[in-house]
């Protein structure tokens, strides 16, 4: 469903190419002090428009109508919404009877009997990522952490001086390629996290991997600690406030945050979209023919990531906060 969180409870709504996408965000507490004005910088650095993003750029103009009055959370739901403006339906048609590969063309026609909205990919669009976005602002007032998201690497690439070539070979070869992305969270409170279903782990992997491009999630070292022994990965407590030496559990013992920094890493996969033809399937001719995507789209969707991925990693936080303070005397 279109729903995550138990106390902080999100749903997000729309279609790609719909009147609008946005999101209702119920279980904020009261008296915190919001504004569109507080969107702004989060929203900002989702906004595409630069190279290797994809040109249509939309206002994103947030617009709240409930659960805020003179200034403040009421403790109502907050609905927000942002305006589709800058569309073009004539892109997508084609998709139809020829799905993209790598693409929810196929799944979604077959899930939803044909009735899905297909334009720009409908309810599946990267579009919608703005109400995950919106509501970590919120997320992020419950909690009042310090978060940090920063790309990696890019094409198996982690000279980040590097980064513009790899776009740019993605752009002239028509193609798109993915990235890494890490997310510290600092000044977490120790205890939060309800094992065993409601992990840490495994309430943020839950909301990560609702977002479409994400395609792997680990914490602290992860792959990379198979080639340690335990002696190497255990992470040394090194005073009374559980400090530790090192933090190949990336501030996770058992499901439960242990007061060091949390660190999130996050495979994007290229972008599933790209002019370069390809062979695939076309269902109406009944046989395998060359696709040409048009429209416009991302050449690589990990640019426009981080912020999106912070704010899930906030909003599956601020959730784990109110519960354990609804269970904490």
């Amino acid at each position: 469903m279109n729903s995550f969180g138990r106390l902080f409870k999100v749903s997000i709504f729309g279609e790609s190419h719909g009147d609008c996408v946005g999101v209702l965000i119920d279980g904020t507490p009261t008296g915190i002090k919001l504004s569109a004005d507080d969107f702004s910088n989060d929203l900002s650095r989702r906004k595409s428009g630069k190279k290797g993003m994809t040109p249509r750029v939309e206002k994103d103009i947030p617009h709240i109508l409930s659960g805020v009055f003179n200034g403040y959370t009421t403790g109502a739901p907050i609905l927000i919404k942002f305006d589709n403006e800058n569309v073009n339906d004539s892109d997508y048609s084609n998709l139809v009877d020829h799905p993209r590969p790598g693409h929810c063309d196929y799944t979604a026609n077959i899930k939803y009997n044909g009735f899905n909205d297909y334009r720009g990919g409908g309810a599946f669009s990267g579009r919608l990522t703005l109400g995950i976005v919106a509501a970590g602002v919120v997320a992020k007032k419950i909690v009042n952490y310090n978060f940090e998201s920063n790309i990696i690497s890019l094409h198996n690439n982690s000279n980040k001086e590097e980064f513009d070539n790899e776009i740019d070979k993605a752009l002239k070869n028509g193609d798109s390629i993915g990235g890494k992305i890490r997310i510290i969270v600092k000044n977490v409170d120790k205890g939060l996290g309800e094992p065993f279903f409601d992990s840490v782990e495994s309430n943020i992997s839950h909301i990560l991997y609702s977002i479409g491009a994400v395609k792997g999630v680990s914490f602290g070292i992860g792959f990379e600690g198979e080639k340690l022994y335990g002696s190497e990965f255990n992470d040394l407590i090194i005073d009374q406030n559980g400090k530790t030496s090192t933090n190949n559990n990336g501030g996770i013992n058992g499901g439960i945050t242990n007061g060091n920094d949390l660190v999130i890493n996050v495979f994007v996969k290229p972008t599933a979209s790209i002019s370069k033809a390809q062979e695939t399937y076309n269902f109406k001719e009944n046989k395998i023919k060359e696709l040409v995507i048009k429209g416009r789209h991302d050449a690589c969707i990990a640019l426009r990531a981080p912020v999106v991925l912070e704010n899930a990693v906030a909003i599956a936080l601020a959730d784990l906060f109110l519960i354990k303070k609804a269970y904490t005397k």
